[in-house]
């Protein structure tokens, strides 16, 4: 009997130890990539957003409404890393060793990493299922909003922006004013419109539906029909009017992003997709790919936890926790990699939603069998 209470005893507290080293090291690995992520955000939002005299407050919420995307990205690769750091430094402290020479087996450790990866892979679920569609709708509306009170933030100096429908080449912009304004668009009938104006003043429209109205001065605007380019009209005026719709900006309200849906949402749009037969095949295959990614991209944890006990058993005699270290951002930047080359051929090219999704971490959780099964037989 007091070997039997013994051994349930220490097993008790190696579970406790391996778990809260696990933890430990997975934290810090997870504060490492929400960084990453976290300055990269910033980066972006600089770009489109801090650059346009955005309120301050405005630009807080909206980073914000970000953080549930940054943590959902960040839990699966600190899953691997963290756990081939905290492996990997047992391994070169020969604590592993020793529970072999025990007579434990790999399973004892194995366990706990799964389940812990299980854990994490479930709460990164709900993270990316619940929160982040909150989080886009949230960032969505607010970023509207900050359009419709100054339209001249979507006008950047020296550029080309498409709507759906038509295209806008801005000269210099200063203020509220475009130096120079060539305008591109095709009406129901076939016919292309091309406006070229002066100086423009972007106005701000009280009217619904309209996001701005653009009052140019000395423009000219050629109609031509592309079924005979021979025939085209031309007209010129001193001063003119055009308003920008706001559907010609944002989606339509009935088109609704599928990273603004939970999985069963989606899942049930998806079905629906599929028995009323309205949409392309493309479109069709978007919705999937974006449903499947809202699976794997968690669930990649339990993946890269399966992998993290081999490889750092096979290469972490050594400098365990450095190896581990780099090892692991080297498979995190090639599964990276991979996730958005399957969303890039899965978008343009209609592969199927199912395996540019699972295919990588399908790869991780291969790799992780064939090593293990290398350790035990070792």
């Amino acid at each position: 009997m007091h070997c039997r209470i013994r051994g349930i005893f220490s097993r008790h507290v190696l579970l406790v130890y391996l778990v809260r080293e696990l933890l430990l090291y997975f934290f810090i690995a997870f504060i490492f990539f929400f960084m990453v992520f976290f300055v990269n955000q910033i980066l972006l939002m600089a770009e489109d957003v801090l650059k346009k005299r955005v309120p301050v407050m405005d630009v807080m919420l909206l980073i914000a409404y970000s953080l549930p995307f940054i943590i959902a990205q960040s839990a699966p690769f600190a899953t691997l890393v963290g756990f081939l750091m905290c492996l990997g430094r047992m391994m070169t402290d020969n604590e592993i060793m020793i529970l072999r020479a025990a007579g434990k087996s790999f399973s004892v450790i194995l366990i706990p990493v799964l389940v812990l990866g299980f854990v994490i892979s479930v709460a990164s679920f709900i993270v990316n299922d619940y929160l982040l569609p909150l989080g886009t709708i949230s960032y969505n509306k607010l970023y509207r909003s900050i359009l419709f009170s100054d339209p001249s933030i979507e006008l950047e100096p020296n550029s080309v922006k498409r709507t759906e429908d038509a295209t806008l080449v801005i000269g210099d912009v200063d203020g509220t004013i475009v130096s120079d304004l060539l305008f591109f668009d095709t009406d129901a009938q076939g016919m292309q419109r091309i406006i070229v104006a002066g100086k423009t003043d972007i106005v701000n429209s009280s009217y619904p539906g309209i996001l701005m109205q653009l009052d140019m001065d000395s423009s000219v605007v050629v109609f031509l029909d592309n079924k005979d380019k021979n025939l085209y009209d031309t007209m010129s005026a001193g001063h003119t009017r055009m308003n920008v719709f706001s559907s010609s900006v944002f989606s339509d309200s009935s088109f609704t992003n599928p990273r603004e849906m939970t999985a069963y949402d989606l899942r049930n749009m998806i079905i629906d997709m599929k028995e009323r037969n309205t949409v392309s095949s493309l479109q069709l295959n978007m919705y999937e790919l974006e449903y499947y990614k809202k699976f794997s991209l968690p669930f990649g944890s339990l993946f890269f936890a399966v992998l993290a006990l081999p490889l750092a058993v096979l290469f972490g005699k050594q400098n365990g926790q450095t190896i581990g270290l780099i090892i692991g951002l080297f498979i995190c930047v090639a599964y990276w990699a991979a996730m958005i080359l399957g969303q890039t051929f899965g978008i343009r090219d209609g592969l199927s939603g199912f395996w540019t999704m699972w295919l990588p971490d399908f790869c991780v959780g291969a790799a992780g069998v064939l090593f293990y099964t290398a350790l035990i037989r070792k």
